[in-house]
């Protein structure tokens, strides 16, 4: 497939400004005439949904929640990017860009990026107008501070709650149109299936997790706002009923998945501490900002930390190796997630990790010295309570111990310019497509992106797609054959999960998966591992439709069957990713070959051979996926190699 991005004519500070200036509208009249689905209410959906109903168009939204307020969004704890340069400190739209492209170690698209940098100042004006209470400095004005793969202070925030109270500032603007009669709101309600109709898409199937429900659903366009799919790894940072199902059952009807391989690992986050944990807890990075990551220098010092006979108190500070500042002096601390990540992991492996030997230290006594307890708690109160409530010990008197985990996925459903995927009226934004983030996201762009997406971008290139429908009637689903089909699909296949009648349960096969994907499609990646976890998921992928147990019925909430539909999907898109892994012979971003390593052991881009989206067309479980390439090109950036020394 011949993959077009759809990138506007003119220089990569012209591109936004021409495509709205020519692109093709929907007059306010008719704009009524159209219903739009949007799948979740994150920052993304939320904002979305809000702006297309404040246009005019009719917006019915879905999420599996009580309310759209527990969407994932409301996790993200250390702020938000944007370009306004209060700090005075040479920030600009073009360093934010240039930074958000070398983050992602040159695999994003170029315009889109830009176009990302360009709207972000709008959103901090749209969300100041809202009321998020953004913390602000001793003169009133908006603060800022600084957070990975950045030398200057751009991230907005409140306190460790930002994507709380973004989130509550779209979800007010949710509201006003439901109030309105603009929106139509669906809780605990989930997305089956995508209904194609002449190869457009035209609808979904949804089930009730109440009473086990089908339905369908017709719009003139879908738009998926479902987030990521790190839970493919059992333990990550996500909530545990994200998962990557919606976007899947788009990726099977013949939208493209994009860079599947690339995920995000965070460095920090609260090590694992047992078999029975469901879920990993993040630390902000924007800790990172007053806290110093250490381990000790002295190996025999590691062992009797993880023996318990010595604590980190007690270890003086030339027997201290802050090993980030002593790697990468001009970021130190503060370089980008996938570096400190595997900084950390190095560090460990060596034999110099604390608690289990899979952690590392990352301590506030200098900032408690420096700025005083006040102000450490005025910035970090809140996290600094989460973890002493999970770990029962005092970050302001001991050091944090974190270890990386799996947090954020760079890859998704491809999408053009106008965010639309390869299926015509299927759109996706935020963290569910691919464009913005190549092989690394620097952290507090996930928020920028979500919002960016939804308020500033979307609300304009639907339209593109939109006015060419006018003459598309409203359809009636229980009446259409298409629709007709997709639920009863739907409900075979729910039904062939309860014929299973298995042994085994959703959770038991899933810690096995998760298990195989961390140590073959984890932190570091090889030819012949990557090929020993695609074996091992294929098997898994068996036993789980030969021998998964579902209790209980499915015409009421049933936790399991919610699960064990997600799993299906999982142990798909494992698979994929393992091949995306095993096919890109290069390491890039949070893609760590170590076959491609620099002599320092830093990743090895392959610009020659791999500079590229991968996006796969889906051939079926087990089957090879088709590959199809968008090149990417770099006109108004260098590439080279990235270097945060």
């Amino acid at each position: 497939m011949k993959l077009d991005g759809k990138i506007p004519a003119g220089t990569i500070a012209e591109k936004w400004s021409n495509y709205k200036a020519s692109q093709n509208l929907v007059n306010p009249a008719n704009k009524r005439k159209f219903d739009v689905i949007v799948v979740g209410t994150g920052l993304g959906g939320a904002s979305a949904a809000a702006s297309l109903a404040e246009l005019g168009f009719k917006v019915k939204i879905f999420c599996y929640q009580d309310t759209p307020r527990r969407a994932h969004s409301i996790a993200a704890q250390g702020g938000i990017n944007a370009a306004k340069n209060y700090q005075n400190d040479g920030d600009s739209i073009y360093r934010l860009f240039y930074d958000t492209v070398k983050g992602g170690d040159y695999r994003s698209r170029e315009a889109n990026v830009y176009r990302l940098a360009e709207v972000s100042n709008q959103i901090i004006d749209q969300c100041v107008a809202q009321g998020v209470p953004f913390a602000r400095d001793y003169g009133g004005y908006l603060a800022n501070r600084s957070f990975g793969g950045a030398l200057v202070s751009r991230t907005f925030y409140a306190r460790g709650q930002t994507g709380q109270q973004l989130l509550l500032g779209a979800y007010g603007a949710l509201n006003r149109q439901i109030a309105a009669g603009n929106v139509t709101l669906y809780t605990r309600t989930e997305m089956m299936d995508l209904v194609m109709v002449d190869g457009h898409a035209r609808g979904i199937v949804t089930r009730s997790l109440l009473d086990g429900k089908l339905d369908t659903h017709f719009g003139h366009a879908v738009v998926l706002a479902t987030g990521g799919y790190g839970n493919v790894y059992f333990l990550s940072t996500n909530a545990m009923g994200s998962n990557i199902s919606a976007a899947w059952r788009a990726h099977q009807k013949g939208a493209l998945f994009a860079n599947p391989a690339f995920v995000q690992i965070h460095p920090t986050c609260i090590p694992v501490h047992g078999t029975a944990q469901s879920k990993l807890t993040l630390m902000s990075e924007s800790l990172r900002n007053d806290g110093r990551i250490w381990v000790p220098k002295n190996k025999e010092d590691a062992e009797k930390i993880r023996a318990g006979k010595l604590k980190p108190v007690d270890i003086p500070e030339e027997n201290r190796d802050y090993y980030l500042e002593r790697r990468y002096p001009a970021f130190g601390n503060l370089v980008p997630r996938d570096v400190a990540s595997r900084a950390a992991k190095e560090r460990c492996d060596a034999g110099y990790g604390v608690g289990t030997g899979k952690a590392v230290y990352l301590d506030f006594q200098d900032a408690i010295k420096r700025l005083g307890k006040d102000v450490i708690e005025a910035r970090y109160g809140n996290l600094f309570q989460m973890y002493e409530k999970i770990v029962d010990h005092n970050p302001y008197e001991t050091p944090m111990m974190i270890y990386p985990a799996i947090h954020y996925t760079m890859g998704g459903l491809w999408v053009d310019y106008e965010l639309q995927t390869t299926i015509p009226g299927l759109f996706a934004i935020g963290e569910v497509n691919f464009s913005d983030h190549g092989a690394n996201r620097l952290g507090a762009s996930a928020l920028m992106q979500g919002l960016a997406d939804g308020y500033f971008v979307l609300p304009f290139t639907i339209q593109n797609y939109l006015a060419d429908q006018l003459s598309l009637k409203r359809m009636d689903p229980a009446e259409h054959p298409e629709f007709k089909t997709a639920l009863e699909q739907t409900r075979s296949r729910i039904d062939k999960l309860f014929k299973i009648k298995g042994t085994r349960s959703v959770d038991s096969i899933h810690k096995e998966l998760g298990h195989i994907m961390w140590d073959h499609v984890g932190m570091a990646r090889t030819k012949e591992n990557l090929e020993a976890g695609i074996e091992k998921i294929a098997k898994l992928r068996d036993e789980f439709w030969q021998n998964v147990h579902i209790p209980g019925r499915d015409d009421t909430i049933n936790l399991e069957l919610e699960k064990a539909n997600r799993l299906a999907d999982f142990l798909e898109l494992g698979e994929l990713m393992a091949r995306d892994a095993l096919h890109r012979e290069e390491s890039c971003g949070g893609h760590f070959r170590e076959e491609y390593k620099t002599e320092e052991g830093e990743a090895l881009r392959n610009d020659k051979d791999f500079m590229y989206v991968a996006a796969w067309g889906y051939k079926g479980a087990g089957k090879a996926p088709e590959l199809n390439k968008e090149p990417l090109s770099f006109e108004y950036i260098e590439v080279k190699t990235r270097n945060y020394k």
